[in-house]
């Protein structure tokens, strides 16, 4: 595969030669660089070192990238090639600097983005999140496609791998049990950006420029915004300026921890067992 990668990198370069590289991150299988050109132009390049489960996951970012880029092109980086392995997109100039008002514009550019509908949940191929699959067959019962391609495939990674403590494992499967009576059964299919954390929202003095990394779906809406709740990334303003959109369900902060937890998870699977303590606080709201 490497030896194709060059190949489809030589044929992007043409004639142009990198005459800088800086490395944006290593991690789940894939390297991310920025690369600037002798014309100056300046790219990111995000390559495939190693396939978790057969799965390429900086294949299918490049493809979610490619589909939010054609309906929202000022907010997620233009794609300038994707192929197995490889995807060279548009690098957003960033300094993270956020002003009074960052907040309201995540908020409605991010509802603008949910906005979207569809019939089903899930989408036309499957999303990475953390290079894992996100399975996305097209189902028409939130709970289900919940439970069974978000949460428990994530609870059964986890506990092959590296079994989590028995008592935190048969909260979580007393959750599953009684999942219906606490989630939301019937919300509309909301497209999502999938991944939606502090370190994939760009801003520029000030001004929200772009976000990144997407493992696009379609989903409960809310199951976003309690990503951003989970990091402590937002403020009570924030659900007010997202309501003048599409309005937050008053019941949210009943079961909000259910959707976070999802996101604990794969924090313990991806980075540190020390989330394991907090996942024991959300499950113990509901058990």
């Amino acid at each position: 595969m490497q030896i194709l990668i060059n190949q489809n990198l030589n044929k992007f370069l043409k004639n142009n030669i990198i005459i800088s590289e800086q490395m944006l991150s290593s991690s789940f299988g894939s390297i991310c660089k920025k690369i600037t050109l002798d014309n100056n132009k300046k790219y990111v390049v995000k390559i495939t070192n190693k396939l978790i489960d057969d799965f390429d996951s900086v294949y299918f970012e490049g493809k979610s990238l490619d589909f939010l880029n054609y309906r929202f092109p000022d907010l997620f980086p233009k794609v300038f090639k994707i192929k197995p392995g490889l995807i060279i997109i548009e690098y957003i100039d960033h300094n993270n600097k956020k002003k009074s008002n960052s907040e309201k514009e995540l908020a409605i550019k991010l509802a603008n983005i949910h906005l979207i509908k569809n019939s089903k949940f899930g989408f036309i191929f499957d999303s990475p999140i953390g290079g894992l699959r996100q399975p996305n067959e097209l189902e028409d019962n939130w709970v289900n496609f919940f439970l069974k391609k978000r949460l428990n495939i994530i609870f059964e990674i986890i506990n092959y791998n590296n079994p989590m403590p028995l008592e935190l494992n048969k909260k979580i499967e007393k959750i599953f049990n009684k999942i219906a009576d606490i989630i939301p059964n019937k919300p509309k299919a909301s497209l999502i950006h999938g991944d939606l954390w502090e370190g994939n929202i760009l801003f520029d003095d000030g001004k929200l420029v772009g976000l990144i990394d997407p493992g696009v779906h379609y989903a409960h809406n809310e199951m976003e915004i309690a990503y951003l709740k989970w990091f402590n990334y937002i403020s009570e303003n924030f659900y007010n300026y997202y309501s003048d959109i599409i309005p937050i369900n008053k019941e949210f902060f009943e079961y909000s921890e259910i959707y976070e937890l999802y996101y604990c998870l794969l924090n313990i699977h991806l980075w540190s067992r020390k989330y394991i303590d907090n996942a024991m606080f959300l499950v113990n709201k509901y058990c």
